[in-house]
Parts: C-alpha cells; sequence; structure tokens
C-alpha cells in the first residue's frame, strides 16, 4: 500500500503568548519563509498585538496567487474567533511583495500596512534580473559556501547579535536551492498594478534602510509613497537589508513614534461597521 503524500500549507507562528484582546499583527517573512527571523521584534510588538508570524513550507513552489490566497485563509481562520479586531499588516522584503498582493486582493481586512525594505525593487537593478536566469545551474554546495560571502549584502553584520548572525547563516543554509530560484523568479515577475495601489486608503508605513546593499530600499520606498494616497515614509540612517534583525531597531517603537498605532475610536469605528 503506498503512504499518501502530506501536503504543507503555509501556517501562522505564535510567539510566545496569545492575545485574542489585542489587534492582530500579520508578519510575512523574506525569502527565508520562516518567520524565525523576527524573534528579535517579537517581545516589542507583544506590547500591544497579537502577533503571528507567517511560515511558508520550505519546499513551496506555489504562485503568487496561491500564498496570497493561502494568507487570507489564514487571516480569515483568525478572525473567525474574534472577527472584531483591528488587523495591521506587515510584509519584510519578499513578504513585502506578498502583503501588497494580499492588500489589494482584501483591503477591506486591514488597518494599517507596514512594508519593510519591499523587495518589488527587484526590478531596479537589471542586473539582478539578469543573474537571476543562472541560478538553477549553481550546484547546492556553492549556495551552501556563498551564503556566508553574502551575509554583508543582506544585512549590518556589526548591528546584529552574534546569536542573530549565527541564526541568519543557518537560515539562509537550510532553504533548498530549487526554493532559491523559485522565490527569485516570483521577485523577478513580480507586478502589482498602480491603480490597486491608489486604492489603498488606509495608512501606510514605508521602513527603508538607506544602507541597504542588497536592494535599492530607499528609492522603492519613495516610488511608493508618492502611489499609496495614505502613507509615511521612516529612513533609517545606518541600516541594512535585513533591519529587524539589528538590535537598535524596535518596530513597535518606531510604530509609536511615528501614530501608527491605531487609536480606541477605530476600534469603535470599527465595531459599528460591523453591526
Amino acid at each position: 500500500m503506498s503512504i499518501p503524500k502530506v501536503e504543507l500549507k503555509p501556517c501562522f507562528l505564535t510567539p510566545r503568548r496569545l492575545q485574542p484582546e489585542y489587534p492582530l499583527f500579520v508578519y510575512l517573512p523574506g525569502m527565508d519563509g520562516t518567520g524565525q527571523l523576527l524573534r528579535t521584534q517579537t517581545v516589542g510588538l507583544e506590547a500591544g498585538f497579537d502577533v503571528r508570524c507567517l511560515a511558508i513550507p520550505r519546499e513551496d513552489l506555489t504562485s503568487w496567487e496561491v500564498l496570497t490566497n493561502n494568507v487570507l485563509d489564514l487571516i480569515h481562520a483568525e478572525l473567525e474567533k474574534s472577527s472584531q479586531r483591528l488587523v495591521y499588516l506587515c510584509g519584510e522584503s519578499f513578504g513585502g511583495c506578498l502583503a501588497q498582493k494580499v492588500a489589494v486582493a482584501a483591503p477591506h481586512l486591514f488597518q494599517r500596512i507596514i512594508l519593510v525594505n519591499p523587495a518589488s525593487s527587484f526590478h531596479l537593478r537589471p542586473l539582478y534580473e539578469w543573474a537571476s536566469q543562472f541560478t538553477s545551474f549553481v550546484p547546492s554546495c556553492f549556495f551552501d559556501f556563498g551564503a556566508i560571502g553574502f551575509l554583508p549584502f543582506l544585512a549590518a553584520l556589526s548591528r546584529i547579535s552574534r546569536s542573530d548572525r549565527h541564526e541568519m547563516l543557518r537560515t539562509i543554509r537550510s532553504i533548498p536551492v530549487e526554493t532559491v530560484c523559485w522565490r527569485l523568479s516570483l521577485i523577478k515577475e513580480f507586478h502589482v498594478d498602480e491603480e490597486e495601489l491608489r486604492r489603498l486608503t488606509q495608512p501606510v508605513l514605508l521602513v527603508a534602510s538607506v544602507l541597504d546593499r542588497l536592494l535599492p530600499s530607499l528609492a522603492e520606498a519613495e516610488r511608493l509613497v508618492n502611489i499609496l494616497p495614505d502613507s509615511k515614509l521612516v529612513l533609517l540612517p545606518e541600516s541594512g537589508h535585513a533591519c529587524l534583525l539589528e538590535t537598535d531597531i524596535n518596530l513597535y517603537e518606531i510604530m509609536k513614534a511615528h501614530n501608527f498605532l491605531a487609536s480606541g475610536a477605530e476600534l469603535v469605528k470599527k465595531l459599528e461597521v460591523k453591526s
């Protein structure tokens, strides 16, 4: 008798404790897809949110449409438990692309959107698009060894603790070559129509690292802030691409400093809409 193959699907990771009385904070991760690298931010975020981190299976080779629907299914499942909560959507790098897809697919679900160095800037680096065509021909051992040399482009290492640097390297090495190639192809073909973005009327916070050596995140954030009708740009002058791993970066405090935390009046308004 043959054993049926179990199809793994994206799921939400729940850090430490459930806080259903707080707004739901949904984090969509970068290329690693694990959600594990948000760990330096979860303590801060839990001061005001019920946090969920998307985890995408390492062997997942699905389309933007499927990923988008999976995320929406997971959010709806959370809201079935408590439909009156405010929902914050946060996407970093690859997750910043996915967040844009999710937001335009169901804009009514989200009260706030945060985009951190979104990889929608990939098209601004033509050399990357050219090089991405050849990644499938590179032996997996080169990916493993090359990960070390890749780290200075991915992050400002001096601003990240030793343990988090090790965790980042371990996470990068854990991703199969086929998955890396597939997610690069998704980023390469990524597109959201500007008119769809203009219809996102909720507040959007764009966080851009000035010293991003991997992608032109500042240029992309400036482009998006001119498209999204209610958006605000926050610059991190000394940060690299993986800024949320940096010791001195506290996303909750950034949101607080820029008046990006929802007021009680907004919750009342949401309750009125529901009723």
